[in-house]
């Protein structure tokens, strides 16, 4: 990507390094519902790349927990010689000038969210976040929270190696908190709520999924025709981080078999789709995975 020039964000806080144990209340609420190993490890695969916090989809399976105490984080800026930080931090500035600039033109103020790097956990408004959980967004504390030894995984895991594939990680996170300020997650949530049942409540996750990867394809679209920041068979890394991390991707790999009524964040196909369409349109309005017959 070509980024040499561009801005950093003021809005990235470093917590690497700094001892978090988690204990007291952290974690995942998975005492007293009930739910077996095997929930768990779908959870932690479902959610391990691009996903909201697994504490969110445990909560679908299982009984909801208080909501868990967490101390204060202290807030630092990344070193200045640090490559991988100043990246991020480049590529969030560039996800706030799209979205100011999208939020203008609809009469809004688009409010910028943290991107919080951190090693092993760290405290979250949402409970303590992992480094197993993957990349995440905590709408509490309108926060997107990395640990940056994930890219490797996106490389030697996941086959997907490439600077737009890291960037679209980023993306995808901060899809959701526009999904937050737009209050589509809210809507979502509460109707998860009233859902009938665990597959209909996982329907309506992959949907807002979908219209995150849509969100960081409109993203895609303007760092590609209007910035001009993308290298030939860039785009391809992307699709290719899109593609592998697909829900029965996932489930194959992992168990050997597909289970679509335990998806939360779509299959492979349908990732690939939803970013395609928000890449090619740039349109916000592309992105309407909730009225559409066919994901």
């Amino acid at each position: 990507m070509r980024l040499d020039d561009e801005r950093e964000s003021s809005n990235v806080e470093d917590r690497r390094g700094e001892s978090y144990g988690g204990g007291g209340g952290g974690g995942f609420p998975i005492g007293g519902g009930g739910l077996g190993v095997g929930g768990v490890i779908l959870a932690l695969v479902a959610s391990y790349f691009l996903g909201i916090n697994p504490s969110t989809l445990l909560n679908l399976l299982s009984e909801r927990a208080p909501p868990a105490q967490h101390a204060p984080a202290a807030s630092h800026k990344p070193p200045a010689g640090d490559p991988m930080a100043k990246f991020v931090s480049k590529v969030l500035a560039d996800t706030e000038d799209t979205w100011h600039e999208i939020f203008r033109r609809n009469g809004r103020n688009y409010v910028e969210p943290k991107l919080v790097l951190f090693s092993g956990a760290t405290p979250t408004a949402c409970g303590t976040g992992k480094s197993a959980m993957g990349p995440f967004y905590c709408p509490g504390d309108q926060k997107v929270y990395i640990d940056l030894a994930f890219y490797r995984d996106l490389r030697e895991r996941f086959h997907a190696p490439g600077e737009f594939a890291e960037a679209y990680v980023i993306a995808h996170e901060v899809g959701h908190h526009v999904q937050n300020l737009l209050g589509i997650s809210s809507k979502v949530h509460a109707a998860q709520q009233h859902a009938r049942s665990r597959a209909e409540a996982n329907a309506l996750s992959v949907r807002l999924e979908l219209q995150a990867d849509c969100f960081a394809g409109v993203w895609g679209h303007r760092a590609e025709h209007i910035g001009h920041r993308l290298e030939p068979g860039e785009v391809e890394q992307a699709l290719t981080a899109a593609a592998a991390i697909g829900d029965d991707r996932l489930q194959r790999e992992a168990r050997g078999t597909v289970v679509p009524e335990s998806f939360t964040h779509g299959t492979s196909a349908q990732r690939v789709r939803w970013f395609k369409r928000g890449m090619e349109s740039g349109d916000l309005r592309t992105c309407d995975t909730f009225q559409s017959a066919q994901l």
